[in-house]
């Protein structure tokens, strides 16, 4: 079998998508999108997105290339799938005529916004479209296709922690220590995830944004296969609670680790027994240690009142191993500072900055690791990502653009038609989408990415080049944007009037 985990590629979807080629009507093609409906979490303020992950479904499962035992298999599991263990429907004829044909490649075109991008709630981010007999395969991936959601999710989570740390780093943190921005969120998400896969996903996502990462084998991958054998990720040698309460006191656990690794970074949890007795009796002889030997000491609280844990490392480790003031008025403390890797959500790290910032310390002086919530605490809802029809030709040769509007959802309305996508100037560059045939002159940013087969010539970007984007564009372009054309929103509306009208006369139930 060629797909992966042991299974036929035909079984990579939905149950019922394998019944729908059978019933869906005769047409010459057939065209689909994708989109974020929603900002993330519903952030009334700040509506940019990441859009992250294509490049791994694509090459991992898309460009797969089918054969007959695929599709032996699939057939022996459909037979008996259905209700009471009887067959189930699914285009056996279709799966062995592309097969045959295509050279076992799976038969839709998708184009793609690129990786790394911001779009907006209703950007089309894929476009995706299947002719001939395979129209009413159009949609068969789309469950695949929309696993993008996940690594989107997480590559925007990362970038709105970036975002509300750098804004605390611009009121405190010197120009010369603005280097140590992207450490300041460290992924502790491996052992979070129900899978290696998702960690490598995910924790590649965050790294888009943050160099700081425990996720192994996302660091791998993000070196070795995007981009080139660059390292991205780093980390530093740091205990945890074994290896503290594996000692009789932990003061000798902190000498030992200092022993080992007193010369440069490292960080030690200190809170197995009494965090403010470690504060206290432990953290002087640290100080006098590390001030000695020019290392950096990283207290690690693990429980208790998160904002509290971090000024007591704070105020502990200023009282021994003292602190200079910037030129922006903020204590920087010297050899030492503090992580907070405990449940950290958006709002906990803005607490625990303005906190911190407003007991005189810069911002650079604590660190945030997030684990659950980074890698796990996240699903499809969040951005509300989703596949829908927009538009078939018959057989007859009528083009009918289409478009979902639930009376009683109104938040899945959907957009009709092909699209293109453009850069807006007025914008600084957002992204705005049109309808295909009333489009600007310059390059449509939805780029062809899989053409029933992987596109001759085709590379994906570097993963340097895409973090590069993403800062860009994030950087850039406006926390709200207008993503919809007003050529495309009056057709909206004029497709939308006519099915209304349709719905409201019965002749769209008859």
């Amino acid at each position: 079998m060629s797909g992966p985990f042991g299974l036929p590629l035909a079984l990579l979807t939905d149950s019922y998508k394998a019944s729908h080629a059978a019933v869906f009507p005769s047409a010459l093609s057939a065209t689909a999108y994708a989109e974020f409906r929603q900002p993330f979490n519903n952030d009334p303020s700040d509506h940019r997105m990441v859009f992250y992950g294509l490049q791994y479904i694509i090459t991992t499962y898309v460009s797969r290339v089918w054969t007959d035992t695929d599709v032996d298999t699939a057939k022996a599991f459909f037979s008996t799938h259905n209700a009471g263990h009887s067959a189930f429907p699914f285009p056996e004829t279709l799966f062995r005529k592309f097969v045959r044909e295509n050279n076992g490649h799976f038969p839709i075109r998708i184009y793609a916004m690129r990786e790394g991008s911001v779009v907006y709630p209703h950007t089309p981010v894929m476009q995706i479209s299947a002719r001939d007999e395979y129209a009413g395969l159009v949609t068969y991936l789309e469950s695949v296709l929309l696993m993008t959601w996940y690594p989107s999710a997480v590559a925007t989570l990362s970038r709105k922690a970036h975002t509300r740390i750098k804004e605390r780093y611009s009121q405190s943190v010197d120009d010369s220590a603005m280097w140590t921005l992207e450490s300041r969120m460290h992924d502790f998400g491996f052992r979070a995830c129900t899978c290696v896969e998702q960690s490598m996903l995910g924790g590649a996502a965050h790294l888009l944004t943050f160099a700081g990462s425990d996720t192994m084998s996302a660091a791998y991958y993000v070196q070795h296969v995007l981009n080139g054998g660059r390292p991205v990720a780093t980390s530093v040698p740091a205990t945890e609670h074994s290896v503290m309460t594996a000692y009789q006191s932990e003061r000798q656990a902190v000498m030992r680790v200092l022993d080992e690794y007193g010369k440069g970074v490292v960080a030690c949890v200190l809170d197995s027994y009494d965090y403010a007795r470690a504060l206290r009796d432990v953290l002087p002889i640290v100080a006098e240690r590390q001030v000695r030997d020019g290392g950096m000491f990283v207290i690690r609280p693990d429980s208790g009142d998160q904002v509290e844990a971090v000024l007591m490392g704070l105020q502990a480790a200023d009282k021994v191993f003292g602190s200079t003031l910037n030129s922006k008025g903020y204590k920087v403390i010297r050899n030492a500072s503090v992580i907070q890797g405990d449940g950290v959500t958006l709002d906990s790290l803005e607490r625990i900055l303005d906190a911190v910032l407003n007991a005189g310390f810069s911002a650079e002086c604590v660190g945030f690791g997030m684990g659950g919530g980074l890698l796990q605490k996240l699903d499809r809802d969040m951005m509300g990502m989703a596949v829908k029809l927009s538009s078939i030709t018959y057989e007859d040769g009528q083009t009918r653009d289409i478009m979902k509007f639930p009376k009683q959802g109104s938040s899945k309305v959907s957009l009709p038609g092909k699209f293109s996508v453009h850069a807006d100037a007025a914008q600084n560059g957002a992204p705005v989408a049109y309808r295909a045939s009333h489009a600007p002159s310059d390059p449509d940013l939805l780029q062809l990415v899989y053409d029933c087969g992987p596109v001759p010539g085709h590379t994906w970007d570097s993963f340097d080049a895409v973090r590069a984007r993403l800062d860009d564009q994030w950087t850039r372009f406006p926390k709200i944007a207008r993503a919809v054309s007003d050529d495309l929103l009056d057709y909206q509306k004029l497709i939308h009037d006519r099915q209304e009208q349709r719905v409201n006369d019965g002749s769209a139930f008859a």
